[in-house]
């Protein structure tokens, strides 16, 4: 299709423009090649099907319908149970495995059919999104693609261009895309030979590093699209009319896998919906969303900034320092209800250290290190190991566990440039870390503790969370025998959530205001290094060889990346206890300015972030418009009659009023209100 119509539904206004690079000669190419292996293999299903045998199907409500081998599709059975069903379901799960509805079932098997809801259905619908945007892309720019993946929310497709993106570009390839979803372009799965692909893919140098350095078996899939082909273990919708709303909405650059020392791509990121509604709705979201952006407000708010001379790194100003400090405040406050004693620990230690704990075999490349004399150092990129050092520095006896060490140490992250986000993602950061030396008989009541200390803050930020818990993962250190013993012996119950659970690691996501999830606290078992730094304790039958388990807990986790959350959940209006803009007291006219700077110092006295509205050349009423857009909790107007009683009007940046009162009347609630952590302090004043 040479031609696209562009503008709006008055056809009088209707322009044409052709794409704006022509058909790339490798498309032509490799579409010949790929027709002479798809009409080899059509050859081939045909004589699986001449030869099909009866199978039986089970559904998830344990019906079992009949079909036949090679012939029967899930697509095919759906629409035997619903119309509405086939119409509606975006993949199919044949054995616990995602299947192309429009491929046939082999054998016997269960057959589970997923809409859109359903978190694996949302995956492969936005995957299959991003071969239309890859298809789209190809026309356009005519470059190389290299991956193109969903994400958490929508998908991204990477290019590798001679030039750049523009976002003026955006409307030109949403409407290429548009007309790829009206030409209902089926899916079409081909497995192929690995020396095949190299041959197909050879213009795109990415796509043969993939094939040489990711796919390890004889044989891998590709999927097609109208003109597209590419790599992709599948599976995707049916054809690309299922997508009924798309949007192009962000462009950046990335590095080839992430590192700096390989070549530049362009990021073209899209979302997609079956639901024109809910695009609209995703796109009120967004805009939501960019309204509350933690680094719009922390630059309006004056809370902090980055600088490129040290990237990843934040710079806190005074007010921002404010909600930091409250912040560790507030978790230590905590720590001494809770029997956690913190300590401090160095920043830079030898290379060994590492090499004990396991880090420096998988995590190096993360972390900042450089030479010292004859050794190795490195920042620390977490306190673990530290703590081991201080468990050991001397004998320890059971009486003393659990021994509950607490760390604000800051951590240092080589993270790519390219990855930093705001107070997101960052390279310098603190957490409210700390780790539990216990014994195995200790385990659940500890656990417990720790899943009653972060209700504890979350329900003071108002946050509601969630429970993801694991056990092994692929990656593991130590001897799977421990991995295998230690799983059948840890069983922890969680009362409240009234369920049981085994688990190792307990990730923890908290929902925000506008129902996003952030993952925040995390609560990890660790059998490994008390083995790898031969701690031990002293029981108590005398056995001086008794090993410790540890349990590694963070509440706010990285306290920068809180600061992020709360900043975007509150949207600025920080309650009281934290917020950085708290009283603002307000003179009617010049003559009062003294008593103002008077009543204002009280409170500054007392604690409270409060300022003074001096600006002669700003009317009454633009001054308290001037606090409540700045979001102060508290505008304190004072008069002549305020002078003279020793009192101040009070004002919310609600616009709530609350009148006449004495200053220590106010002080006095404000600072209960303070001590109590009430999120609507303003409202029950």
């Amino acid at each position: 299709r040479p031609w696209l119509k562009h503008g709006g539904k008055n056809r009088k206004n209707a322009r044409f423009r052709r794409f704006l690079h022509p058909w790339p000669s490798y498309i032509s190419q490799r579409l010949e090649l790929y027709e002479r292996l798809k009409k080899e293999s059509d050859t081939l299903l045909s004589k699986r099907a001449a030869h099909s045998l009866p199978i039986r199907v089970q559904l998830p409500d344990g019906q079992d319908v009949e079909a036949q081998s090679w012939i029967s599709t899930p697509y095919q059975l759906a629409c035997g149970i619903s119309q509405g069903l086939a119409d509606s379901c975006v993949i199919a799960r044949v054995d616990g495995n995602l299947w192309d509805l429009d491929r046939p079932l082999e054998e016997d098997c269960s057959l589970e059919l997923l809409r859109f809801d359903h978190e694996d259905a949302r995956a492969v619908y936005w995957h299959s999104s991003a071969h239309v945007l890859g298809e789209a892309m190809e026309r356009f720019y005519g470059g190389c693609l290299c991956y193109g993946p969903p994400i958490e929310n929508g998908f991204y497709y990477d290019m590798f261009l001679d030039g750049g993106v523009s976002s003026g570009e955006f409307g030109d390839l949403e409407a290429i895309c548009k007309n790829i979803m009206k030409d209902k372009q089926p899916f079409e799965r081909l497995e192929i030979s690995k020396q095949t692909l190299l041959e197909m893919f050879k213009y795109n140098k990415f796509k043969c590093r993939i094939l040489n350095e990711k796919v390890s078996t004889p044989t891998t899939t590709v999927y097609r699209c109208g003109p597209l082909i590419d790599l992709c273990r599948g599976p995707h919708v049916r054809h690309t009319g299922k997508i009924k709303a798309l949007k192009v909405y962000k462009n950046s650059s990335t590095y080839w896998e992430g590192r700096a020392d390989m070549e530049t791509l362009q990021r073209i990121y899209g979302i997609s919906f079956p639901d024109s509604k809910m695009l609209k709705e995703w796109e009120r979201f967004q805009e939501e969303a960019k309204n509350r952006d933690h680094r719009k407000i922390g630059k309006d708010q004056e809370l902090f900034f980055f600088h490129d001379l040290s990237p990843g790194s934040c710079f806190f100003l005074p007010r921002g320092a404010y909600i930091y400090n409250t912040l560790t405040e507030f978790i230590r406050e905590e720590y001494w209800r809770r029997g956690f004693q913190e300590v401090a620990s160095p920043n830079i230690y030898n290379s060994k250290l590492w090499e004990t704990s396991g880090h420096w075999q998988h995590y190096s490349e993360n972390m900042f290190s450089f030479p010292v004399e004859q050794d190795v150092f490195a920042l620390k990129p977490m306190n673990c190991p530290g703590h081991c050092l201080m468990f050991s520095h001397r004998p320890r006896s059971w009486r003393e566990l659990p021994l509950r060490l607490a760390d604000f140490g800051v951590l240092h992250r080589n993270e790519l440039s390219g990855t930093l986000t705001g107070l997101t993602r960052v390279r310098r950061f603190q957490q409210d870390d700390a780790h539990i030396f216990c014994t195995v008989e200790q385990i659940e009541s500890e656990m417990k503790g720790c899943l009653d200390f972060l209700r504890c803050v979350y329900d003071v930020f108002g946050f509601s969370f969630q429970l993801h818990l694991s056990t092994r993962p692929e990656k593991f250190l130590g001897d799977i025998t421990l991995w295998n013993e230690a799983e059948e012996e840890i069983e922890v119950t969680e009362k409240l959530q009234t369920f049981p659970f085994l688990a190792l690691q307990i990730d923890i996501k908290i929902k925000d205001a506008i129902g996003r999830y952030h993952q925040c606290a995390t609560i990890q078992l660790d059998f490994q290094l008390p083995i790898r730094f031969s701690l031990t304790y002293v029981g108590k039958d005398g056995d001086d060889r008794a090993r410790p388990v540890i349990i590694h807990r963070a509440i706010l986790g990285s306290v920068e990346r809180m600061i992020a959350i709360l900043t975007e959940n509150y949207a600025g209006k920080w309650p009281l206890w934290l917020s950085p803009h708290q009283v603002m007291v307000v003179p009617v006219n010049p003559s009062l300015e003294e008593y103002a700077s008077k009543v204002c110092k009280q409170f500054v006295e007392a604690g409270f972030m409060a300022d003074v509205d001096l600006d002669a050349s700003c009317l009454l009423n633009k001054k308290i418009r001037n606090a409540q857009l700045a979001q102060y909790n508290f505008i304190l107007v004072v008069g002549e009659k305020e002078k003279m009683t020793n009192s101040v009007n009070v004002r919310t940046r609600d616009n709530g009023i609350h009148g006449e009162l004495t200053v220590p009347e106010v002080l006095a609630r404000l600072m209960l209100l303070r001590q109590s952590r009430c999120r609507n302090a303003e409202e029950v004043f």
